[in-house]
C-alpha cells in the first residue's frame, strides 16, 4: 500500500532574494483576490527560476533564481533582471535552450503595447543580460492581452483599435475588435530574429491563447464577461496547418474550418455554419485550465467535472469533484498532469486523481493555496510551489499486517506507542512556538538533537512503565525521582487510556458499549482541560455526532449537572471549566437568521463547546435547557469581571448566551413553548418583548398576563413597553376583558389621559373589520368608554393631586440671604444689626427657613 504525503524540499534558501520571495507572494495573493492568488507568478521550465509579475502599485517583474553550488563561489555577485520600462507586462514566453552551452535561459516578457523584450540567463556570465528589444505588433496603437509560444511561433491575441479593425462583423464593436497574430522566430547567439506578423483571425473577442504541443486553444476569458454567446466556444487552431476547430465545453467539436493561403479566416464565419447549435446548448464555464504538452488540454468546469480536451475534439470526462467545491474557490485553482497521475488544488486542498480510470488517490489538506508546475529536469515529480516554499509529493510504502481480532495485551509495547505519541504532540507544540513555517516532522526531532524535551517526557514514561518504584518525595529524593512523583497522576491517566484502548479491541459486544461510554468519557476530559483551539473543537464535534448519547452521559457527569426537582439545575464543576464551556462563538463561525429572529449554524460549521451541549440537551432532555440557560448565565456572570454590555452592538464575541441556546431550535416553530421560556430566562428587555408577542400571535392570555405582571416589576421602561403592547391589544379585540383590572394595575406612573387616548384612537380597527372582529362576542362589539373608565378615572386622580415631591423646594426662599456689608459701621448700627439677626435665629441658634 502507499500513501502520499507532501514534503517540503526547500524554503527558497537556495533561490537569491529567498527571504524577499515569501513577502513577494503574499503581496501577489493581496492584489489579486478576486482570480488565483498565483496567476502572476511564473516558473521557467527547468525549475531554476521564479517569476512574478507585479502589477500594483506600479508594474514590474521580480525574479528569484535558483544556483548551482558548484558556482556559487565563482559568481558571488549576479545581475538582477531589472526591465527598462514601466508598461505592464502580459505574461512571459520560455524559449526552448536545452541544446545550448551551460543551459542557458532564454526568457522573452512581452509588454501590454506590443514590446518584447528578451533576456538570457547565464551563471558564468552574472546571471540575466538583456539581449534586445523588439516590436511584436506592427500597429503602434495595438495592445496585446495574451501571448504563447508554440514550436516555432510566437502567438498573441491583440486589441486593435475601432479605427483599424474590420467591419465584417455586425455585433458590437467594442466585444469584436481582437485578432488572432503570429511571428516565426530563430534564436541565435546574438539574439532573436523575428519574421514577418501575420493575422490568423480577425473580428474575433478577447481570448486567453494556450499551447499545448503543435496546438493552441483560444479560450474565452471569463473575467471580462463576454456575451454569453461567445462563452460557450473554444477554439483550436494549427498555426502550421491554419486549421481551426470550433469546440464547447460540453458537446465537444462543433465546427472544423480551414484557411486557404489566399483568405484569412474570420470569426464570424467560424460560427455561422454551428450558430443553431449555439443557442440551443448552455455549456459550463472554463474555471481552470492547463496544458499538457502533448496537444491536449486540462479543463476544469464550473459543473465540478475536470475532463480533458484531446487532439481530435473529444471532450473526455476523468473526475467529478465534491458539490458546492467550487463555491468559494471556484476561480482559485491550479491542475496539472504528472505521468498518468492528475493533481487539482482548489484553494486548500489537494486532489490526486489516476487520470485513466477517474480513480481518486489521495486527498492533502493544505495550510495555503499553492502553484502546481512540472519541472522538465524531474518531470515525474508532483510539486507545488506556495508562500512558504517549494513542496514534492511523494509516495509512501505502508506495510499491512494481519492482525488478529483479539490481539493479546503482550503483544502490544505501551511503551513505543506512548514515545511516538510524545514526539508528535511535540510537533505541534514546537511548530506553534515556531517563528519558521518550515513543517517539524517526528523525524527531524528524533535525527536533529535540537530539542531534548521530548526525548526526557519518553525516558520518564520508560521508568514508569518499567513498574520502578517511586519513592515520595522529600530529602533524600532526587530530581528524577520527584519528577515522576509530580506526574504520577498524568502517567496513570495516559497508561489507563492506553489499557483503556487494548480492552476495546477485544471486547465482547455486551462489553464494548461500557467500554465505549468509559472512553468517552476520557476524551471529552482530555479535550475540556486543554486549550480548545479548532483542531481539538473539531475533534470534540466528531465525537458528539459519532456517539451522541454517551457524549450526554459524559457532560453530565464532568459538569457534574443535578436537578432539584423545584425548576432549577446546580453544577459543582470548576470555574476554569465553565470558562472552557462558554467560551465564545469563534469569529469564522457564520450564523444565518431564520425568520428574522433565531440563529442557526449550518450542518458543516464547527459548533463551539456550549452550543453542542445545548444540541444535546434539546436532543435528549429538552426541558433542562431553560434550567441550563439559567445556570450558565450565573456562571458567566460569576466568571466574568466585565458587566453585559447593554447598548454595545453585538457581535460574533459578544452574542448572549440565549441567542446561543435559540440556535437548536428548528425555524419550523414546532417548540415555541421551549423558545418562550429561553426568551424569559435571558431576563432582556427585548428577549421579554419577543417572547410576550410569541404568546399572544398563540392567544394564550392568561400567561401573557403573568409574564406581564411578573416583569413590569422589573423596569419602569419594560413596564411602560409592556403595558403600551397590551393597551393596543385591547383597542383591537376583547380577549383581555377578563385581565382589565390586572392590567390597569401595571399602567406607569408617568402615563397620562392624554397619552392613553391616542394610543387607544390609533390601534381601533377599522369600522369594516370592527363588525367582523368582535362578531358575536357577550360583551358587545366595539371598545367603550366604559371599559377605560377604572383607567382613566385612576390616572385623573394621579393627575389632579398634588405632587408632595418638591413640597421642601417650594417653602424654600426665593431669594438668598443679602450680602453683608464689607464697609466699617458704627458701633450702634453693628449692634442693631447683631440684635436683629439673633432675633431671627431659634433657639438653638440655627437659621430659620433655610433649607
Amino acid at each position: 500500500m502507499t500513501r502520499h504525503a507532501l514534503e517540503q524540499v526547500t524554503d527558497f534558501g537556495e533561490y537569491t532574494r529567498g527571504n524577499d520571495l515569501k513577502e513577494i507572494l503574499k503581496q501577489a495573493c493581496l492584489n489579486n483576490s478576486s482570480q488565483n492568488c498565483f496567476s502572476n507568478v511564473r516558473v521557467s521550465p527547468d525549475g531554476r527560476h521564479v517569476h512574478i509579475i507585479l502589477r500594483s502599485p506600479r508594474s514590474g517583474l521580480m525574479t528569484c533564481d535558483k544556483y548551482q553550488r558548484a558556482h556559487l563561489v565563482q559568481c558571488q555577485k549576479h545581475v538582477d533582471l531589472v526591465l527598462t520600462r514601466t508598461v505592464p507586462i502580459v505574461d512571459l514566453i520560455y524559449f526552448d535552450q536545452s541544446s545550448t552551452e551551460d543551459g542557458a535561459s532564454l526568457l522573452g516578457v512581452v509588454f501590454e503595447n506590443g514590446k518584447a523584450e528578451f533576456w538570457r540567463f547565464s551563471e558564468r556570465k552574472s546571471g540575466w543580460n538583456l539581449l534586445q528589444t523588439s516590436d511584436l505588433c506592427n500597429s503602434p496603437r495595438a495592445k496585446i492581452v495574451s501571448v504563447c509560444i508554440s514550436q516555432s511561433f510566437i502567438i498573441w491575441c491583440e486589441e486593435r483599435p475601432p479605427s483599424e479593425s474590420s467591419a465584417a462583423y455586425s455585433g458590437p464593436r467594442n466585444n469584436f475588435n481582437f485578432c488572432i497574430c503570429k511571428r516565426t522566430f530563430e534564436v541565435d547567439e546574438g539574439g532573436v530574429c523575428l519574421g514577418g506578423v501575420k493575422i490568423a483571425l480577425h473580428n474575433n473577442p478577447r481570448y486567453l491563447v494556450i499551447s499545448s504541443g503543435d496546438t493552441v486553444y483560444l479560450l474565452p476569458d471569463i473575467k471580462e464577461h463576454p456575451l454569453p454567446t461567445v462563452s460557450k466556444v473554444l477554439l483550436t487552431w494549427s498555426p502550421q496547418h491554419d486549421t481551426f476547430k470550433v469546440h464547447s465545453a460540453s458537446s465537444g467539436t462543433l465546427h472544423i474550418k480551414n484557411s486557404t493561403v489566399h483568405k484569412e479566416s474570420d470569426f464570424k464565419r467560424l460560427v455561422t455554419d454551428c450558430i443553431g447549435t449555439l443557442f440551443s446548448i448552455t455549456p459550463p464555464d472554463i474555471y481552470g485550465f492547463c496544458p499538457t504538452g502533448f496537444g491536449e488540454l486540462l479543463l476544469l468546469l464550473s459543473s465540478g467535472w475536470v475532463c480533458i480536451m484531446q487532439r481530435d475534439g473529444i471532450l473526455r470526462q476523468i473526475y467529478k469533484l465534491p458539490d458546492n467545491c467550487l463555491t468559494a474557490y471556484g476561480i482559485q485553482n491550479s491542475l496539472n498532469l504528472y505521468q498518468g497521475t492528475l493533481a487539482l488544488t482548489v484553494g486548500r486542498m489537494m486532489y490526486l486523481i489516476d487520470a485513466k480510470c477517474g480513480l481518486e488517490l489521495e486527498r492533502i489538506s493544505l495550510k495555503r493555496e499553492g502553484l502546481l508546475f512540472v519541472n522538465s529536469l524531474e518531470s515525474h515529480s508532483l510539486q507545488m510551489l506556495s508562500e512558504a516554499g517549494l513542496f514534492v509529493v511523494i509516495q509512501r510504502e505502508l506495510e499491512a499486517k494481519a492482525k488478529p481480532s483479539i490481539a493479546p495485551s503482550e503483544n502490544i509495547n505501551p511503551s513505543g506507542i506512548l514515545a511516538e505519541a510524545v514526539f508528535e504532540e511535540a510537533c505541534k507544540y514546537y511548530q506553534q512556538r515556531s517563528l519558521s513555517s518550515t513543517q517539524l516532522t517526528a523525524e527531524k526531532l528524533k535525527k536533529g538533537g535540537m530539542f531534548q524535551a521530548p526525548i526526557s517526557l519518553a525516558a520518564i514514561i520508560r521508568d514508569y512503565l518499567s513498574n520502578q518504584k517511586i519513592k515520595i518525595a522529600g530529602k533524600d529524593c532526587t530530581g528524577h525521582e520527584k519528577l515522576l512523583s509530580s506526574l504520577d497522576s498524568e502517567l496513570k491517566s495516559l497508561v489507563a487510556l492506553e489499557d483503556m484502548k487494548t480492552s476495546v479491541l477485544k471486547a465482547s459486544e455486551k462489553d464494548l458499549e461500557s467500554y465505549c461510554e468509559t472512553l468517552v468519557n476520557q476524551e471529552v476530559s482530555r479535550l475540556l482541560s486543554t486549550e480548545t483551539d479548532r483542531e481539538n473543537l473539531q475533534y470534540l464535534n466528531s465525537i458528539f455526532q459519532l456517539f451522541p448519547s454517551e457524549t450526554w452521559q459524559a457532560m453530565q457527569i464532568i459538569l457534574q449537572l443535578r436537578c432539584n426537582g423545584e425548576g432549577s439545575l446546580s453544577s459543582k464543576a470548576p470555574a476554569e471549566l465553565w470558562k472552557i464551556v462558554l467560551s465564545p462563538v469563534p469569529t469564522n463561525t457564520n450564523f444565518t437568521h431564520c425568520n428574522g429572529q433565531q440563529m442557526h449554524a449550518p450542518a458543516n460549521v464547527v459548533l463551539p463547546v456550549f452550543e453542542l451541549l445545548c444540541h444535546s440537551m434539546f436532543k435528549f432532555q429538552p426541558s433542562w435547557l431553560p434550567m441550563f440557560l439559567e445556570l450558565a448565565q450565573q456562571q458567566s456572570s460569576s466568571t466574568s469581571t466585565s458587566s453585559w454590555g447593554y447598548g454595545v452592538k453585538e457581535n460574533s464575541e459578544s452574542l448572549p448566551l440565549y441567542k446561543r441556546a435559540l440556535t437548536v431550535l428548528p425555524c419550523k416553530g414546532a417548540h415555541q413553548d421551549l423558545e418562550v421560556e429561553l426568551l424569559l430566562c435571558s431576563q432582556r428587555p427585548n428577549a421579554v418583548m419577543q417572547a410576550l408577542r410569541i404568546l399572544m400571535g398563540l392567544g394564550q392570555w392568561d400567561r401573557v398576563t403573568k409574564v406581564a405582571e411578573r416583569f413590569c416589576r422589573q423596569s419602569p421602561l419594560l413596564n411602560k413597553e409592556i403595558f403600551t403592547t397590551l393597551l393596543c391589544e385591547v383597542s383591537q379585540h376583547r380577549e383581555l376583558d377578563p385581565y382589565l383590572d390586572l392590567l390597569w394595575a401595571l399602567c406607569p406612573e408617568d402615563m397620562t389621559v392624554t397619552g392613553i387616548l391616542n394610543i387607544v384612537l390609533k390601534n381601533l380597527p377599522s369600522s369594516s373589520q370592527s363588525s367582523g372582529q368582535f362578531q358575536g362576542h357577550s360583551h358587545g362589539s366595539q371598545l367603550t368608554i366604559g371599559l377605560l373608565k377604572p383607567l382613566l378615572s385612576k390616572v385623573l386622580q394621579r393627575e389632579t393631586k398634588p405632587s408632595q415631591r418638591y413640597a421642601d423646594i417650594l417653602q424654600s426662599p426665593m431669594h438668598p440671604p443679602p450680602t453683608p456689608p464689607r464697609q466699617v459701621k458704627e458701633l450702634a448700627r453693628v449692634s442693631s444689626e447683631l440684635d436683629i439677626d439673633l432675633n431671627e435665629r431659634g433657639p438653638s441658634g440655627s437659621e430659620v427657613g433655610l433649607v
